[in-house]
């Protein structure tokens, strides 16, 4: 049976000099944002409100409840996961001390508690190795495995929270009590027939029951072994039924329930990558990176996940769930859940596994040298052992990673670093049959860039993808600005417009998150349209580009395939309202142009174009080679039409029958026009019209016009 506590938090003396109020605590939660409800704090997003909270990583913290709970034959305290150093007293001795936010705590309390006790969790300030001048904030979490994105990032604010992130309860047991129960499975050579066994820990006779995806019982009994027949194997979305088996293991007392899903996952060697270099020195092929589901070279298409709440322990599943099922509308299948935000909770695990969303897991290392001693190395140690077994039963849950841009030039790190040969050790002892990747990105992958023009060519990402030639591209973006609406949410009206660096629009990563003018990018929006006159034209304009960016970025990894096999962009969504960024779902979920553009770019079979740049000058010569994009397990045939119009006025069409094998790209004929002299129109349009309206596309293109004065409009706040 288990028992919800009434839990108080407050900040706390370890000297016991200075006694602090108290005030509800919210379980599971983060005791910073209790403490911003208790001060007054109504609106943590609004303006600079954050930084009232940065004193606070240095504090220690109490959480305290009175026990409630009918005794039985034994009695726990269980704690899922509490952020981030701590100790549990009982009466004020101390039961439990532990460095780690993944490792759950669970304490036999059948002699030494009882209803009314006092349990206290105290939480220690946050590891934070001080800095040397010049050094990057992140670098202070180089020595933990505390989440690197709370110590601030160029889209997350500084705020390292605390607190109970996971479920705080008490348990009471009887002695048939199930402590653990994990199934394990073979396939055979054809994956055909599952070997399924049952590990379970229990001091009494435990009954099985299996379930298949269309909830017939296939088995009940007492044998943990059980031979499925006929599997229906789980498959991504976009290349079949993510099926799920359900499973029960009970006693008279207490039960464990889940889902398998049964599936072979490899990656394999890029075609093109497998062989050295001509000549001498020879050296090292292109690192395997192509999936390989049930057999089936997959092309993973999805997105970066990062922490979408600034406060782990308020994330809910109706969130989670609000997410993944948008991505699996997107036609993703593919999340890199990117190391620097740390693990997710159960439920998006569940959820992937139901929805049919590949999972690429790093472990909590990002763009840091983690090159820690014996105490580090431990606590890590711990906590992905942890980690592995907690999620290493989900069909999901493909590939497991070291960590983010661990062997960039800012990290340092390599294959002989001590954490990733331990990471790599763990793997392969307790999920042996996954692959791992000591980091991203690995040789023949890209990440990078994270703005429509790159500064050091004046390339825009059209021109730049097209002359990249990478097996995998796992981080790339392209920023907007914030919807509107969600800026009155955040900026102060008088800051609002004209955009300017007011602590606001800082604050909120829209100068200086990453260079002086990122990532608003305000004089990209000029170079190509002029002055704006208000707030909402430079919306407009700005999400325009972030469309066509990753439009023309993830089609043309597509049309590399099958040398290259990922489009991962950066990043998913954000944990708070950024004035701009590369996200694709501004918080909490609202979809911004970019998601749809993205979406219509994910469809399994597409009319695409390749169209050379994003801004055409009069007399030019516009050219656009079409494609039909085909990444589904059948076979695609459909007749395409491309037109070319300047604000209306037909310009160029093209017609042209296109077939394409199961997952095989077809390139097809280039359209091309001699565009009209200078004009006032500013707006070109390429539509791809099919016979099949579904894979119908349109690309909105830029014209160089005559530039006219705008009027200047103040904003109406």
């Amino acid at each position: 049976m288990r028992y919800e506590q009434k839990w108080q938090a407050g900040r706390y003396d370890p000297a016991g000099k200075e006694s602090y109020p108290l005030f509800p605590a919210e379980v599971p939660g983060n005791v910073q944002y209790d403490y911003s409800k208790f001060i007054g704090i109504d609106d943590l997003m609004y303006g600079t409100n954050t930084e009232k909270l940065l004193e606070t990583e240095n504090w220690y913290w109490e959480y305290r409840t009175r026990l409630d709970f009918v005794p039985g034959k034994q009695v726990w305290f269980v704690a899922e996961g509490i952020d981030y150093k701590f100790d549990v007293l009982l009466n004020g001795v101390n039961l439990h001390s532990q460095e780690g936010m993944y490792t759950k705590v669970e304490l036999d309390l059948t002699e030494s508690g009882k209803p009314g006790d006092l349990l206290q969790i105290i939480i220690h300030p946050h590891p934070c190795r001080p800095l040397e001048p010049k050094e990057p904030f992140r670098s202070a979490a180089d020595q933990s495995s505390k989440p690197p994105v709370t110590y601030g990032w160029d889209w997350n604010p500084r705020l390292v929270i605390s607190g109970l992130w996971k479920p705080a309860y008490i348990e009471t047991c009887e002695d048939d009590y199930i402590y653990s129960c994990e199934p394990f499975y073979e396939l055979n050579e054809d994956r055909t027939e599952a070997s399924l066994v049952f590990e379970t820990e229990c001091d009494a006779e435990v009954t099985y029951t299996l379930s298949d995806p269309q909830g017939e019982v296939l088995y009940k009994g007492t044998d943990p072994q059980y031979t499925v027949k006929n599997v229906q194997l789980w498959w991504c979305n976009g290349q079949g039924e993510p099926n799920l088996y359900y499973w029960k293991a009970e006693t008279s007392n207490d039960y464990r329930e889940g889902s398998i899903g049964f599936r072979t996952f490899r990656l394999i060697q890029n075609p093109g990558t497998n062989s050295e270099p001509a000549g001498f020195p020879k050296s090292r092929y292109a690192a395997r990176i192509t999936p390989e589901l049930n057999g089936r070279p997959i092309f993973a298409k999805g997105s970066n996940w990062v922490n979408p709440e600034l406060f782990f322990g308020r994330i809910t599943p109706q969130r989670l769930e609000e997410q993944i099922i948008a991505a699996k509308e997107a036609n993703m299948n593919i999340f890199r859940i990117w190391g620097g935000s740390g693990i997710n909770k159960p439920e998006f695990y569940d959820l992937c596994d139901r929805h049919g969303i590949m999972v690429w897991q790093e472990f909590m290392l990002s763009c840091n040298c983690y090159e820690g001693g014996k105490e580090y190395l431990d606590i890590l140690e711990q906590e992905a052992t942890s980690i592995i077994t907690d999620l290493r039963r989900h069909a999901s849950v493909v590939l497991w990673c070291g960590g983010n841009e661990l062997f960039n030039g800012w990290s340092g790190m390599d294959e002989q670093s001590l954490s990733l040969r331990l990471l790599n050790a763990l793997c392969l002892m307790l999920d042996p049959e996954r692959p791992f990747l000591a980091t991203s990105p690995l040789s023949g992958m890209g990440h990078g860039g994270y703005t429509f023009v790159d500064e050091a060519t004046g390339k825009d990402c059209l021109q730049l993808w097209q002359a990249s030639h990478h097996t995998a591209y796992t981080e790339f973006g392209n920023p907007a600005i914030a919807p509107v609406e969600q800026l009155k949410k955040v900026i102060p009206a008088e800051e609002l417009f004209p955009i300017r660096e007011t602590p606001s629009w800082i604050h909120h990563h829209g100068f200086k998150a990453w260079g002086p003018e990122r990532w608003l990018c305000l004089s990209t929006i000029e170079k190509y349209f002029g002055e704006q006159a208000s707030l909402e034209d430079l919306v407009e304009k700005s999400n325009w580009l972030q469309c066509e960016g990753y439009k023309g970025i993830f089609e043309e990894a597509r049309r590399q395939a099958p040398y290259c096999s990922m489009a991962i962009n950066w990043c998913y969504q954000e944990p708070w309202i950024c004035a701009a960024n590369n996200s694709l779902l501004s918080y909490p979920t609202v979809k911004k142009p970019a998601y749809y553009a993205v979406q219509g770019s994910l469809r399994p079979t597409l009319a695409s174009a390749r169209i050379p740049k994003f801004q055409w000058n009069p007399k030019e010569v516009f050219s656009a080679q079409l494609w039909l994009l085909n990444d589904a397990p059948a076979a695609a045939e459909t007749e395409i039409t491309a037109t070319l119009t300047l604000e209306g006025e037909v310009l160029a069409t093209l017609t042209w029958k296109a077939t394409a094998e199961a997952g095989r790209n077809k390139m097809g004929p280039t359209l091309n026009a001699v565009l009209p002299g200078a004009t006032d129109l500013s707006e070109m349009t390429l539509a791809l019209t099919a016979s099949d309206p579904s894979l119908n596309s349109e690309y909105k293109l830029c014209f160089k016009n005559k530039k006219k004065k705008v009027a200047f409009k103040q904003m109406n706040a």
